[in-house]
């Protein structure tokens, strides 16, 4: 549709209520419902979002080093733009209309925080190179037979899931939970976020859930729906889904992966496909996957942004530990998957599910368009058997404290994003790690109480 005709459908509904929403530094989802009038108004003038909300943490505690955000600035309202192209409608809220916003057109420094607007810059970059970048996503999430209230009264400690036992790839478990498993793929389905797959994955209660290729930019946007869209299905059936990396040291953990090649949609060519090249693998996504590599230890945060991240980068884990690649290698950070013409691609596979859609797919994309300007070489053989008991790759940081100072004092990473989200985003990663430090935890209580 047109924008003209999206408000056309709008005034002739009977409804008066929509909905919209902006992401935070977090990958969160922060929005409102408004009045109809309200909001057309607000497609001229912006929609006011205090600006607190690139000021706080994902707990809405406000930061104490934040620059863009802070008491200091005394929270003036930032103005964001609606993007009517998102538009969907919700089906378990009434077909109530939706549509996702970001701060391109704020003049404060809101806008360089904002990680909508950051991939949109990137993805625009890609295309006046002449490359149209396809991805998708793909997620790992533990379901629970837990409400947020019952999750407060037992102090997080042993949700129950969904159902016991490892059953990877089962037929079985889902349908344990028919109503639950159909409501998943068909109300996300008719919320504009199609699924390739969903799956139970080995674990008690953990499902996959593979997104549908598309533009990068609609790629993040299904991305960050599908997560808030699992969750809001899942308490309609009493359960509670979580998107944690890492909730148990006895588990795998949950990947957030991305799938991406470049295309010259013209010709309808997928420009990392080269049928006389080893693997199939043309030039120019050789040097893709070689910015990936260089990049990638300049850049972490980007893709494991939580404490909680560096617990699923372990060896065995299914996850990946070093900046590897290999073909379809599923213990490398980069998995080339070389099946074909049409589904040729590679697979980044650090990202856990707790990742932020926006600033992952831009941390993906940027990197690899980075090897491509510089014509980066691929000289990191590619890894054959397990890069479990590969010595020769460098190993990632092992903490997100380690991983943010790489980026604060990383050339690569202003070069990639620019100076000022660098700052903003290596400070609210600190700012993390400082929570995590003086927080007393269960282990150190059994651990140290009475013996020491």
């Amino acid at each position: 549709m047109t924008h003209q005709e999206i408000i056309a459908q709008l005034n002739a509904q009977p409804s008066e209520k929509i909905k919209f929403a902006v992401v935070d530094i977090d990958g969160v989802l922060r929005g409102k419902i408004i009045h109809r009038s309200k909001f057309l108004k607000g497609l001229e003038e912006g929609l006011g979002f205090c600006n607190v909300i690139f000021g706080w943490d994902s707990s809405d505690v406000c930061y104490d080093n934040s620059i863009v955000s802070g008491w200091h600035t005394g929270y003036p309202d930032a103005f964001c733009s609606i993007d009517l192209d998102t538009l969907r409608h919700i089906p378990w809220e009434g077909d109530l209309p939706f549509f996702l916003a970001d701060f391109s057109k704020d003049p404060s420094g809101v806008r360089q925080a904002c990680p909508r607007t950051l991939l949109k810059t990137i993805r625009q970059s890609c295309l006046e190179m002449g490359l149209n970048p396809i991805f998708a996503k793909e997620f790992e999430w533990f379901n629970f037979q837990e409400t947020p209230q019952s999750l407060q009264d037992k102090k997080y400690v042993d949700p129950e899931p969904l159902t016991p036992g490892m059953f990877g790839y089962s037929i079985l478990r889902p349908s344990m939970n028919n109503a639950y498993f159909h409501q998943l793929y068909d109300d996300l389905h008719a919320f504009g976020i199609p699924l390739e797959g969903l799956h139970t994955e080995t674990g008690p209660g953990v499902y996959e859930g593979s997104i549908l290729y598309s533009d990068v930019l609609e790629a993040a946007d299904r991305a960050v729906l599908f997560k808030t869209g699992v969750k809001e299905i899942a308490n309609q059936h009493g359960l509670i889904a979580s998107f944690m990396a890492k909730w148990s040291e006895h588990l795998p953990g949950c990947g957030g992966h991305i799938h991406q090649s470049l295309w010259d949609l013209e010709q309808q060519k997928n420009l990392f496909y080269d049928a006389a090249a080893l693997h199939q693998m043309s030039e120019l996504m050789q040097h893709y996957v070689a910015g990936q590599l260089h990049c990638l230890p300049h850049i972490l945060p980007m893709y494991a942004p939580t404490v909680n991240s560096y617990k699923r980068l372990i060896k065995g884990s299914w996850a990946s530990v070093s900046a590897s690649w290999g073909i379809e290698n599923r213990t490398t950070a980069l998995r080339v998957i070389n099946h074909g013409e049409k589904s040729m691609r590679l697979e980044t596979r650090v990202p856990g599910a707790d990742c932020n859609p926006y600033l992952s797919l831009a941390a993906s994309l940027a990197s690899g368009l980075y090897g491509i300007k510089h014509k980066l070489p691929l000289e990191i053989a590619p890894t054959q058997g397990s890069e479990y008991d590969n010595a020769h790759n460098a190993p990632f940081p092992e903490s997100l404290h380690e991983a943010t100072q790489a980026m604060k004092n990383s050339s690569i990473a202003v070069a990639l994003f620019g100076a000022a989200f660098v700052e903003h985003f290596t400070l609210t990663r600190e700012w993390e790690w400082r929570q995590y430090s003086q927080a007393v935890s269960n282990w150190e209580l059994k651990r140290y109480f009475e013996i020491i």
